[in-house]
């Protein structure tokens, strides 16, 4: 029965192994709960699926995007560009690459505190650290 619905998809979808792979990733969401579009007629979820890919019900580039967005770990997210009219220089709290407004840096500065420490001040707050005590069990 399933081979009959093979052939049937192959108009659809050129190429046997992408089929496979929508077609498997179809029958997985239709386990875990997707509504079906068309009627079952006591056909497992593999089955199901491609009688969805060849009835058309589904759309192949749809299950293809659905499928890539499944398998994705990192997820772009589309950003505007910066605006680069004003002049722009590298702040030293930026990242790589990263590049901020001179205005608005020199704003950020008077805004931003962050806690300074000298070197000195460094230095003193490590000699009164105190090293851990010495135990047997290591």
């Amino acid at each position: 029965m399933a081979r009959v619905t093979v052939e049937d998809c192959i108009d659809k979808v050129d190429n046997r192994f992408e089929l496979v792979l929508l077609a498997s990733h179809r029958a997985r969401l239709i386990s875990q709960g997707a509504p079906i579009t068309i009627d079952r007629d006591n056909d497992k979820n593999p089955v199901v699926a491609l009688r969805e890919i060849a009835d058309e019900t589904l759309s192949p580039g749809d299950l293809k995007e659905d499928l890539i967005h499944s398998l994705q770990k990192h997820v772009e997210v589309d950003e505007p560009e910066p605006d680069h009219s004003a002049q722009s220089t590298v702040a030293p709290e930026a990242g790589l690459g990263e590049t901020v407004d001179a205005a608005s840096a020199e704003d950020e500065e008077d805004k931003i505190n962050f806690d300074q420490m000298s070197e000195e001040e460094l230095l003193a707050g490590i000699e009164g650290l105190v090293p851990p005590e010495k135990n047997d069990d290591y």
